[in-house]
């Protein structure tokens, strides 16, 4: 993951580290820990803060570099995520051992995420991303 652009986003939204823990309810020290790759930022608040950037996933994950304004607001379904999962490993004949084993996980933790019953981890949908060159957005989005 580009943890660089954690802060490339936070500034484009033209907030500090204080003013964007405020708004997310964190502390300052959880957003510097981000953007220093001390800790991933769930994907949940890495939604949140692509929309208030208005720009895309695979963006603020460093997987391109086209800054190109996305004004569409994404929300944090699991579900839909867990059902792209779903389609991207029968699309790529993977087995939920297999994509597992990729993810250094359990069967049983890729079966929750398709399941929607556990939200992917960020440094998740990254490795998956970059081991398939697939989208961020299209594991994510409705469409």
């Amino acid at each position: 993951m580009n943890f660089e652009r954690i802060r490339f986003l936070r500034e484009r939204i033209g907030l500090s580290q204080r003013e964007l823990a405020k708004k997310l309810n964190l502390t300052k020290s959880t957003i510097s820990r981000w953007e220093t790759g001390e800790k991933v930022i769930p994907l949940k608040h890495f939604i949140t803060l692509c929309n208030m950037a208005q720009t895309s996933l695979d963006f603020g994950l460093g997987l391109n570099k086209d800054k190109t304004r996305v004004l569409e607001k994404r929300k944090l379904d699991a579900k839909v995520i867990g059902k792209h999962l779903y389609e991207l490993r029968e699309e790529k004949h993977i087995t939920q051992q297999n994509l597992a084993k990729v993810l250094n996980t359990t069967q049983s933790t890729i079966s929750s995420y398709e399941n929607g019953k556990t939200t992917i981890l960020t440094a998740f949908l990254y490795a998956i991303c970059i081991h398939y060159k697939v989208s961020a957005d299209s594991i994510c989005d409705k469409k």
